[in-house]
């Protein structure tokens, strides 16, 4: 059996790279570039079937994701 896990919410590549400078108090140069071929305008995932079947709940945003990898980095790397 498989699963989409997500949160049902999709982001666009802006949106985590605005979100990866807030956390990281970083600023760091972006090459806008337009869509490569064969790219889905949206993409996320529709977690009702593993809510349905394991009854599971999504509990992290992006910004949770992002601080919490931004953490991990940082004990594994420094800043």
């Amino acid at each position: 059996m498989s699963f989409n896990v997500g949160i049902g919410k999709g982001y666009s590549v802006k949106e985590v790279i605005e979100m990866c400078k807030e956390i990281t108090g970083r600023d760091f140069k972006v090459i806008e570039t337009g869509r490569r071929s064969g790219d889905p305008a949206e993409l996320y995932a529709d977690f009702s079937k593993i809510r349905r079947e394991l009854d599971w709940e999504p509990k992290y945003d992006l910004k949770e994701i992002v601080q919490s990898a931004w953490e991990w980095h940082k004990k594994r790397f420094g800043s």
